[in-house]
Parts: C-alpha cells; sequence; structure tokens
C-alpha cells in the first residue's frame, strides 16, 4: 500500500513539473520569436518598399506618361502602349535575341557551376580545395565594366590575340565586333565570370551527401559514373531543380550592363535585348508608357514561367518552389 501510495506521488509529482515546463516553454517561444520578428522587419520593409509597391508603378503601362502631368494625371490609353509594342519590329528583335542568349546561357552555362562543384568535391587537399574556390569566386566581384574592357583587351582587333597572330604572320579576327559571335562571346564572358560563384550552392548540397553511401556503393563495385548516377544525383537533384526554376522565371534578364556597354560595337541587331530596348525607349527616348508596357510583358512571362516549370517539378515528384 505505502509503495502505491509512493508510485501516485511520484506520477503527480512529474505531471506537475510537466505542466509548469510546457507553461515555461510557450512563453520562451513567443520571447523569442518577438525577437526574430524584429530582426526579419527591415528585410520585409525593403520587399514592401522597393519590391511589392514598386509595382504599382506598371500602370504607366496604361497610360501616356508624362513626368509633369504625373502619375495619375498622364491620359489613360488602355492597350494602346501594348498594340504599338506588338506592332514593333525592333521589339520582336530585342525579344528574339534575349530568347537566343537566355538558352545558349541555360545550355551552356547552367552546368557549368554544377561540374566545377563536382570537381572541387572530389578534391581530397582542403588547402588546393580553398584556392581554387577563392580564385573562381573572385570574377564574380569584378565589375562587367572591368570584364568587358579585359575581353576588349585580349579579343579585341589590337587586343593580345590578334597582335600575336599579326606578329606570326597570320591574319587577324574579328571577334568583339562581329555580330554572329557575340551571343557566344557573352555565354562566354558569363561563365568567366560567375561560374565559380554558382558552385557555393552546388558545394553546399554536396556536402550533406553522407559519405558511407559512397563507400558502400564502392563496396558493391559501383564505378565513379555509377556512384555519381545513384547517390550523388538524387542527393543534389531538389537543389538543381529549385535553381532551374528560379532561372526560368528570370531567363529573359541576360545582362542589362553586359549589353549595354557591348551594343555599339557589334550593333542592336545583335546587341538589342528587352532590357536596353526599355532603356532606350523609356530613359533615353522619353517614351515611359511604351517602355513600362515592354518591361511589363517581359515581368509576366516569367511568373508564367515560373509557375510552368513548379507545376512540372510537382508532376516530376520535386518539391519546386512552393507548393
Amino acid at each position: 500500500m505505502v509503495a502505491v501510495l509512493r508510485e501516485r506521488a511520484g506520477t503527480e509529482e512529474v505531471d506537475t513539473t510537466r505542466r509548469r515546463t510546457s507553461g515555461e516553454h510557450p512563453r520562451r517561444k513567443r520571447l523569442q520569436s518577438r525577437g526574430l520578428i524584429l530582426l526579419l522587419l527591415p528585410g520585409l520593409a525593403y520587399f514592401l518598399l522597393f519590391h511589392y509597391g514598386a509595382l504599382a508603378g506598371n500602370v504607366i503601362a496604361f497610360k501616356e506618361y508624362v513626368p509633369f502631368d504625373g502619375l495619375w494625371g498622364s491620359p489613360w490609353v488602355g492597350l494602346g502602349n501594348f498594340q504599338r509594342m506588338f506592332e514593333d519590329g525592333a521589339f520582336w528583335d530585342a525579344v528574339l535575341n534575349t530568347v537566343w542568349i537566355a538558352v545558349l546561357q541555360l545550355a551552356f552555362y547552367f552546368p557549368v557551376p554544377l561540374a566545377l562543384a563536382l570537381l572541387l568535391h572530389s578534391l581530397t587537399w582542403s588547402s588546393v580545395r580553398r584556392f581554387v574556390q577563392s580564385v573562381a569566386y573572385l570574377p564574380h566581384f569584378i565589375s562587367w565594366v572591368i570584364v568587358v574592357a579585359l575581353f576588349q583587351q585580349l579579343l579585341g582587333d589590337t587586343g593580345l590575340l590578334n597582335s600575336s597572330l599579326d606578329g606570326m604572320g597570320l591574319s587577324t579576327v574579328d571577334i568583339i565586333g562581329n555580330p554572329d559571335a557575340f551571343k557566344p562571346l557573352t555565354v562566354a564572358q558569363v561563365i568567366w565570370k560567375d561560374a565559380g560563384w554558382g558552385t557555393i550552392i552546388f558545394l553546399a548540397a554536396l556536402a550533406t551527401v553522407d559519405e558511407q553511401q559512397y563507400e558502400a556503393a564502392a563496396i558493391d563495385g559501383a564505378g565513379p559514373w555509377r556512384r555519381f548516377w545513384h547517390v550523388t544525383l538524387p542527393a543534389i537533384r531538389p537543389v538543381i531543380v529549385l535553381l532551374l526554376i528560379m532561372r526560368l522565371g528570370d531567363i529573359l534578364s541576360v545582362g542589362f550592363e553586359q549589353m549595354l556597354l557591348q551594343r555599339d560595337a557589334v550593333g542592336p541587331e545583335a546587341a538589342e535585348i528587352i532590357d536596353t530596348f526599355v532603356y532606350y525607349q523609356g530613359i533615353v527616348g522619353g517614351d515611359y508608357g511604351f517602355a513600362a508596357a515592354a518591361g511589363l510583358f517581359k515581368g509576366v512571362i516569367g511568373a508564367l514561367l515560373v509557375y510552368a516549370a513548379n507545376k512540372v517539378a510537382h508532376r516530376l515528384g520535386e518539391q519546386g518552389v512552393y507548393k
């Protein structure tokens, strides 16, 4: 009987302790949440003001905007700017150039960070890996003005390549000023500048792969290619799909500054993209409503591409960007 009473007393004491603890934990969580919310407020205010708040400026696309009349005082033209845009051959040339460059970047640039990350991950010497990573990251922090100037010094009419060919008595090649070579050249510039920076996310994903899976696969007789196909690729596939969806949403943004700096060298027929078209029509030409319509068109297409790519990812069993 005494043992039963002691057991009941111990049980009641445990229940009392649990109730006290359960009462304290929600209070602590609320206090911690308040601190996290305070840290979140500056970033939230930035996005609300400069991203979502700026969406109100899209009304310019439906007006004949005059800066002196203001946003609401300018006359309403409805879909007139969009009609002009769809009938403008220069706009469709800019769209075609944008799509071509985007497809080339997706085909040739997107796999390069993954391949470089796999190469870095396979290095056993950590000091060599850190050195290669530092060298590969560095070009990302160089501005496009310097990058374009470097390529001109190497591949321009009087650059290092042509100077060397001329010194050997060979015929020179026109690369920087050649419209046919411009699109592959821009992809090469992007690869040189941003491939190293793009490896960061892939390296983080590769670091989560359990080394015991590689050891087990090697014991079972799997070679390097089979280990990559059956161990590495399934582990990083969600990251690849996520980055691919994000890239598709931003596919019509192929580098405004990069194209603007080289537009005069090859002409607008080869280098005009949607962003530079908007710049020259709006900022330079003063046709703000027409330029805003082109920018809104680009944004809508990007949103539709993200939605479609996310749906396809769900059909394939991947998580995607959102549910």
